[in-house]
């Protein structure tokens, strides 16, 4: 779950290669390093904590050389600490990487009793010890494919060699990685967005593939040692994307935009003149689909819970929703007559990713849902629907989480139609209510200030609850985890009625409760599991479309959102639950973008 960057050019590499850094930020920022050659030896620079760390060691210590490679850390092996930070160098070779290598501790074994000693507790200086001892023995080419064999696990690469002072080498297993052609220069990058501040030309290797960056030219071979060619792809200027403008940070602003993303989303599948859902070419018939399975991580897997409402509520079809990490190691009967739905923001989710691959290599039809759609996901589904959420910087998802529920219930509602299961006149008005979502998201936004004062509330608490019905249960489920991830308060999403028994054993006088209560067909069960928090001392934030103020004295607070259709009202549900998570974590004076621990593309298992 880190991030490489590599450069060959006809210039200096070290600043771009910190720009570079500063963008792949959002995969780890345990520590950060650099190596280029510089008059002829490896110069490895290297500390714990931001890029900004970096960057102040490389003012005071200029880091020359015309190629070089960089590494930000999300730690898996080893504290997070200068030693541990990549690259990890000999004399003769350094490497980043991005993955973990699954028999580290036999190949350190190894190579300790051939004479080889370890400074680092990281599994990725194996790797600069077995590239050293066979480039004793076998040409580059032989030493690149020798070593990619002896490893297991995933992995992206970065290489630079001593003797090879003209080059840079890349290499994939699992873990992303692309390739960026410019002019007398050329680069590698744990993803596109990365390298686009240096070019819009971009290929991408598969699994098992290597190249040879050479400021005139990239060689790419298969695992089989082999020259290949590849598709370069032309990506699109999107210049103010990475731009905070006005917001204090990303997070904020990406909130702020949900109501222009869903527009541009919803525009993008609409047909207006027709009133119709441009989904075609499904890789299943919608008449022959028996199951959808959705599969994916954290906040997509709540988008999936999500969807698994709808399609029970509009189709006949049998629906299944799966955390990635478990579905690829259980004994799934794999049937080529259901359709497979993986979602994912980045598209390089790992878990997700090698349930993919599991339901490709058994020739299962699939779909991915996706915000990047250069990713692995994107390219080895059978089908694509794009979000168009436009780059998501903060760790903690926003914008994309609207993107994927808004493209799941489009998928949902062509389905529908296309098997005959619901009727053409309420199809007809809930393509007309989706146009609605934009404006009502707007509507909601512009309530934000009385978040603020409620955020106060859960500042000093030592835990929370929110809770909900139906359509409002995975709602309540990923303002949960909003919460844990931004301000590190314990939180978590109950089905209302699942309090009972059990959960309501944690109230106590003062807890906060978030209490997620639209006036759908569950609103008076759901009040009667508020009134059973009530009165046992929790403080009750209510939000609601439900106007009467006939409810309880004892609500501490009521958010109002717009009324709108009951099954999409979940949109709107979230974005209270996205400025409450924000504002507990300003109180606290946590990192907003960075949440600690965490990366925003998980690329590891």
């Amino acid at each position: 779950m880190c991030g490489i960057v590599g450069i060959v050019s006809n210039k200096s590499v070290s600043a771009s290669i910190i720009r570079a850094l500063k963008k792949l930020e959002y995969r780890g920022y345990d520590s950060a390093g650099i190596s280029t050659i510089t008059n002829g030896e490896i110069n490895e620079q290297k500390c714990s904590g931001r890029v900004d760390n970096l960057e102040k060691i490389l003012f005071q210590n200029p880091s020359s050389g015309d190629l070089g490679i960089g590494h930000v850390r999300w730690a898996t092996h080893g504290i997070p600490n200068q030693v541990n930070a990549h690259p990890h160098s000999s004399e003769v070779v350094s490497v980043v990487h991005n993955g973990i290598i699954e028999n580290s501790d036999k190949l350190r074994k190894e190579y300790e009793q051939k004479g080889y000693s370890f400074k680092s507790q990281t599994d990725t200086e194996v790797i600069t010890a077995m590239l050293t001892d066979f480039l004793k023995k076998e040409d580059l080419i032989n030493c690149i494919h020798k070593t990619l064999e002896k490893l297991e696990g995933s992995f992206a690469l970065g290489v630079i060699f001593k003797n090879f002072n003209n080059l840079v080498v890349g290499a994939r297993r699992g873990s992303p990685l692309a390739v960026g052609f410019g002019h007398d220069e050329n680069f590698i990058g744990s993803d596109s967005y990365a390298l686009k501040s240096m070019t819009n030309k971009i290929s991408y290797l598969d699994d098992g593939d290597f190249c040879i960056l050479y400021k005139e030219k990239v060689e790419f071979y298969n695992s089989d040692k082999k020259k290949i060619n590849k598709e370069i792809f032309e990506l699109s200027s999107e210049d103010n994307i990475a731009d905070k403008g006005d917001y204090k940070d990303f997070m904020s602003k990406e909130i702020n935009e949900q109501s222009t993303t869903t527009k541009k989303c919803i525009n993008e599948y609409l047909d207006k003149s027709r009133n119709e859902i441009n989904i075609f070419n499904l890789p299943i018939n919608p008449k022959k689909i028996k199951k959808i399975r959705l599969i994916a991580c954290g906040t997509a897997y709540h988008s999936c819970l999500m969807a698994k409402y709808w399609i029970e509520e509009f189709t006949s079809i049998d629906v299944e929703s799966d955390i990635a990490s478990e579905f690829r190691y259980r004994k799934v009967k794999l049937d080529p007559s259901d359709l497979y739905i993986f979602v994912s923001q980045s598209g390089e989710t790992a878990d997700t990713y090698a349930a993919l691959k599991k339901c490709k290599e058994n020739k299962i039809k699939t779909c991915g849902i996706v915000n990047v759609v250069e990713s692995s996901i994107a390219r080895l589904s059978d089908f694509v629907l794009p979000i168009h959420a436009g780059p998501e910087i903060g760790v903690a998802s926003t914008k994309a989480f609207i993107g994927q529920m808004i493209v799941l219930y489009l998928l949902t509602l062509k389905i529908s139609k296309e098997r005959g299961d619901i009727n053409l006149d309420e199809y007809a008005k809930l393509v007309l209510d989706l146009r609605k979502i934009p404006s009502l998201i707007e509507e909601t936004l512009s309530k934000q200030k009385d978040i603020q004062v409620i955020a106060r509330d859960f500042i000093n608490a030592k835990g929370t609850m929110y809770l909900g019905r139906g359509y409002s249960y995975p709602i309540a489920m990923e303002g949960a985890l909003k919460l844990k991830e931004l301000s590190y308060i314990h939180a978590e999403g109950y089905a209302a009625g699942e309090m009972k028994h059990g959960p309501l054993a944690l109230i106590e006088d003062g807890i906060p409760v978030v209490v997620l209560a639209p006036k759908d067909r569950f609103f008076e069960k759901t009040i009667s599991n508020m009134q059973e928090v009530i009165a046992r001392g929790g403080k009750v934030l209510m939000i609601t479309d439900d106007t009467s103020e006939t409810m309880s004295e004892n609500i501490r607070f009521k958010f109002q959102i717009p009324k709108t259709n009951s099954t999409i009202n979940s949109f709107l549900l979230t974005i209270p639950l996205q400025f409450l998570a924000y504002h507990v974590a300003l109180l606290k004076n946590c990192d907003i973008d960075k949440p600690r621990n965490l990366a925003k593309s998980v690329t590891v298992e």
